[in-house]
């Protein structure tokens, strides 16, 4: 029998990230690990000794699946910033950590996360270097927000575009039944990157007009100006849709929604939560136009609905868990999977490795030249880079009329 493996997942989940958590366990089996042991609430629980053994979780091939199904993450998450192991005070976070992982005779460490997840593999495969360990640390990438760096695209990103290219389509028929003036400004996901914001151009098409206004974060923003659209657009139709991202900047950094009262706490990255844009906005507008206002805030809905799953996107978020175990019995250490595009017709898609020094800590904006010049509208280079990341379905399996889901109970 072969040393154990441990998996954990961090971060904000999505409706694919227990994909890619079958995508490791299957191919660690299949590979001749011992025990898969899954890490409760990330780095943050195993310091607590809190995992489970997936074997004793995962029995059958319908658990797999019901897993893949799931959305959310399945061992739950957190937001746990490693100290610098340089700190003589910090190292004896890793200390603590790798006699954990030693009593737990691990030999493949897995972390399924974003650019803070990337940060913990780095500095454990670092640390692990400097005291000789013969563990291997591999990413694997997640999140909604496709901000990571090297990746064409990251799991997640698909499903989260695909729903909110849905829901704008249905909340741009619901804004056009009175035929009178109304403003109707959808808030998004996506503090410095406007890839969740910018799937908002997905709903354009035959049956659909569109939305009226893209904001993006890579965009510095003007509420007069903004306020100056929305009359213009207003007097040639009645219905104004806009999508516009929780992260949108003023010129001199601040963040939109910081002009409202709301209190914003801060995580243990020192990211700053961010809600109340759309309201602002919304209530700017009716209080400076003669129109009716409405917010819609999507929040957390856009990264949990399993039931509108991309196929495209399940299927590569098991692919790269499956890739970053491949590269961990290979011998890698402190590496990511990335997802590397051959093509869009027919949509073409492999992976590869990347060091995670080229991941960690950065972030990857929408390109500008996929923007138009007054910046309201995404243009055709955007839509052949989402459209093939949103095709088909993975129908849930439905239990007396709703998906059925598969969940860990909190002892």
């Amino acid at each position: 029998m072969g040393k154990n493996a441990i998996v954990g997942q961090s971060g904000g989940p999505t409706s694919v990230i227990n994909a890619s958590l079958a995508g490791v366990y299957e191919s660690a089996k299949q590979r001749g690990a011992g025990k898969v042991y899954g890490m409760r609430h990330g780095v943050q629980g195993l310091l607590d000794k809190n995992v489970c053994v997936l074997d004793e979780i995962l029995k059958n091939g319908m658990d797999i699946e019901l897993l893949k199904r799931t959305p959310s993450s399945f061992l739950g998450s957190c937001r746990y910033k490693l100290p610098d192991w340089q700190d003589p005070e910090g190292e004896k976070t890793y200390v603590k950590l790798f006699e954990i992982l030693k009593e737990l005779d691990i030999g493949y460490f897995f972390y399924i996360g974003g650019n803070d997840s990337m940060d913990t593999i780095g500095k454990l495969a670092d640390y692990g270097a400097k005291v000789g360990s013969d563990i291997r640390f591999m990413g694997v990438p997640k999140t909604i927000d496709n901000d990571l760096m090297v990746t064409d695209h990251t799991p997640g990103y698909g499903s989260a575009a695909k729903y909110i290219g849905s829901v704008m389509k249905e909340i741009i028929r619901d804004a056009t039944v009175y035929g009178t003036k109304y403003v109707t400004i959808v808030e998004i996901m996506g503090r410095n990157a406007g890839w969740l914001t910018a799937a908002a151009a997905l709903a354009k098409g035959e049956d659909c007009e569109g939305v009226d206004m893209i904001c993006l974060p890579e965009v510095p923003f003007n509420v007069d100006r903004f306020v100056e659209k929305v009359e213009r657009m207003q007097k040639e139709k009645a219905s104004i849709v806009i999508a516009v991202s929780e992260g949108v900047k003023l010129e001199d950094g601040r963040y939109v929604c910081e002009l409202a009262d709301d209190v914003h706490a801060v995580d243990a990255f020192g990211h700053k939560a961010l809600t109340g844009t759309a309201r602002f906005l919304a209530n700017t507008v009716a209080r400076r136009l003669d129109t009716k206002t409405r917010c819609i805030e999507l929040s957390t809905l856009q990264r949990c609905a399993g039931h509108m799953t991309s196929r495209t996107d399940i299927t590569e978020a098991y692919q790269v868990g499956g890739a970053a175990v491949k590269a961990a019995f290979e011998g890698k250490t402190g590496e990511m999977v990335a997802l590397i595009r051959l093509s869009n017709a027919p949509y073409q898609c492999t992976t590869e490795l990347h060091p995670i020094s080229e991941v960690a800590n950065l972030e990857k904006k929408v390109p500008l030249s996929w923007v138009n010049e007054d910046h309201t509208q995404m243009l055709d280079e955007f839509i052949s880079y989402a459209k093939p990341l949103i095709q088909a379905e993975l129908t849930p399996i439905y239990v007396e009329g709703l998906p059925h889901h598969t969940f860990i109970q909190e002892s």
